[in-house]
């Protein structure tokens, strides 16, 4: 059960409006790693989460996203105020009215179909999606995801801090990027408590292939590290050489049965292609500049190519320039 407490979590003070920055701002309130995203990511994990530890976690955090979404929702309707009630009130002059609603992003967008409101969409207008939440339902994944997801957030709260100059909004800003620090601690400690947490899920990786390092873009600027170099790593730069890596012969195969081994035969056999044709097409009747190399297999040699498109131009329905 929720209870809403009408105070913010942090509070909003803006200097002045500004649509455009507002409209900015949508990408977290919105967006894909936004605190709408970040909420039902953590809810829908946490409802699932069969750990009480971890189920408090989950459920407090989604619960503290949906207070940012207030946070960053408020902070957008109130950058929004002037051009709300100038559109509502047509105090202001058609073209000074169109300019400021336009001044950036989907700024016009939010005051004449939303009326000044947060609309669910990022800064570029597309609408909220559920694919934004990309839970797997297996802790060591969904924590791994997670944490990704606070560290995305961080960064784009660290742009929009940017890009503003009102005191107030940075103030604001600044508190919910680093809230997206702390969650990102909460995160890791949950995940390094689960005794054996890489690789995700019950099976493990197939020896042979776990410590492998395939070299596979090869030329200026290939570069040796920890990621590719050491007692961990079984290099491989003689891919070619290697290959298949199972041993086998590196082909496709499937076992069919009888009826369908004959069917499969059968259907070859009819959709074969003949490597010593080399037919006129379209290509070759209607070629013009810029066509290149056509064939003239079978028609005598160049006049006897002009006559063949003449032929096929007398048989369209319209003459030349008419159709």
């Amino acid at each position: 059960m929720f209870m809403h407490n009408k105070r913010l979590q942090y509070t909003v003070r803006v200097s002045e409006t500004n649509p455009a920055l507002a409209s900015l701002l949508l990408e977290q309130f919105g967006g894909p790693d936004g605190e709408l995203a970040a909420a039902m990511r953590y809810f829908t994990q946490g409802l699932a989460e069969d750990d009480p530890g971890r189920k408090d976690m989950l459920l407090d955090i989604a619960t503290e996203e949906l207070s940012h979404l207030e946070v960053i929702g408020s902070i957008v309707a109130m950058l929004n105020k002037g051009a709300k009630s100038a559109l509502t009130e047509a105090s202001m002059e058609e073209a000074e009215l169109y300019m400021s609603l336009n001044a950036g992003g989907n700024s016009h967008t939010q005051s004449i179909l939303y009326g000044g409101g947060p609309s669910l969409t990022n800064s570029s207008g597309v609408p909220w999606t559920a694919a934004y939440v990309d839970s797997r339902g297996d802790p060591t994944c969904d924590l791994r995801s997670n944490i990704a997801a606070e560290s995305r957030a961080k960064i784009i709260y660290e742009r929009l801090i940017n890009i503003t100059d009102d005191p107030g909004v940075k103030d604001a800003l600044g508190f919910l990027m680093t809230r997206e620090v702390s969650h990102q601690k909460s995160f890791e400690k949950a995940l390094y408590s689960i005794k054996d947490n890489f690789p995700a899920g019950k099976l493990p990786g197939l020896a042979p292939y776990a410590s492998l390092y395939v070299n596979a873009s090869q030329g200026e600027g290939d570069a040796v590290g920890p990621w590719n170099t050491g007692e961990q790593w079984e290099r491989i730069d003689d891919i070619e050489g290697r290959l298949p890596l199972d041993g086998g012969d590196g082909q496709a195969s499937v076992a069919l049965p009888e009826q369908e081994m004959q069917d499969f035969a059968a259907m070859t056999e009819r959709l074969k292609s003949d490597p010593n044709a080399n037919p006129v097409t379209g290509a070759d009747l209607g070629g013009g500049p810029g066509a290149g190399k056509l064939s003239d297999e079978d028609l005598g040699g160049a006049s006897d190519m002009e006559d063949a498109r003449s032929q096929a131009a007398a048989k369209r329905p319209f003459p030349s320039g008419e159709e």
